[in-house]
């Protein structure tokens, strides 16, 4: 039986074409390409959790979606939905879609998030809120922090190894036939930092941590500088990208 779809204010289904896409894209994966995973255990069977892992390709996200053995959603952002051949597909395979711009709409992708891992769902965030195109690990916004402090949920650091191999951050196509790892760290329990959702240090150390765990598990270079243009203040700077499907941020 297929998973239920979440379902925005605006009524609108989001992932309802989710096992369809689910039940093409992973033979797919598995003929193309190698892909490695390592440490799934670390990743819950049930309840909640938010998956975290650097950002390195266009497909590090259906290669999670296809590799994990629980439904991801995630959040990407609404200029997708300008284009016609993004606007539908890809909140039908699960993208919460996020106006970066701010305001209420991108509240409501936040409170869709919450709903998401309310319901005992996964739910993935980049933490750097972009695709590197250097190939270094950049610091971290806090909004995966935030979640999991509001919440309660555990953060799963990932470290995505060779998709910048398979599809650098500019290339149009995939290269076939080449080996990527994708390695699920130890949770990182939101309960370690107390009731300090609205201390901006907690969420600051806590994403550090984050981080440190990411760099350890991708063998990246970190940079203590941001991957997006914005510094770490507000929702979208905080929400910008996160992963689960054929939709990987910009």
């Amino acid at each position: 039986m297929s998973e239920p779809a979440a379902k925005s204010d605006a009524g609108a289904e989001i992932g309802r074409l989710y096992s369809v896409a689910r039940g093409i894209g992973r033979p797919a994966m598995k003929l193309l390409w190698k892909v490695k995973a390592i440490g799934l255990e670390h990743v819950p069977a049930t309840g909640p959790a938010i998956v975290c892992p650097n950002h390195i390709s266009f497909l590090d996200s259906p290669f999670l979606m296809w590799t994990l053995p629980r439904r991801l959603t995630f959040v990407g952002k609404a200029e997708y939905l300008d284009s016609w051949k993004t606007k539908y597909l890809f909140p039908a395979v699960g993208m919460i879609p996020l106006d970066r711009s701010g305001g209420e709409a991108s509240k409501q992708a936040l409170e869709l998030a919450r709903q998401v891992l309310e319901r005992g769902e996964l739910f993935g965030i980049y933490p750097e809120g972009t695709r590197s195109r250097s190939g270094k690990l950049h610091k971290g916004h806090t909004g995966a922090a935030r979640l999991s402090m509001e919440t309660g949920t555990p953060i799963i650091p990932v470290g995505v190894r060779g998709t910048d191999q398979i599809q650098p951050p500019e290339a149009k196509l995939p290269r076939l036939f080449k080996d990527c790892e994708l390695r699920f760290g130890r949770p990182i329990l939101p309960s370690k930092y107390g009731d300090r959702a609205t201390d901006r240090l907690a969420l600051r150390e806590m994403t550090d941590e984050l981080m440190y765990e990411i760099r350890e598990l991708s063998g990246q270079e970190y940079v203590d500088t941001y991957a997006t243009k914005k510094p770490d203040a507000g929702i979208p700077a905080e929400t910008a990208v996160v992963a689960g499907s054929a939709a990987g941020a910009s």
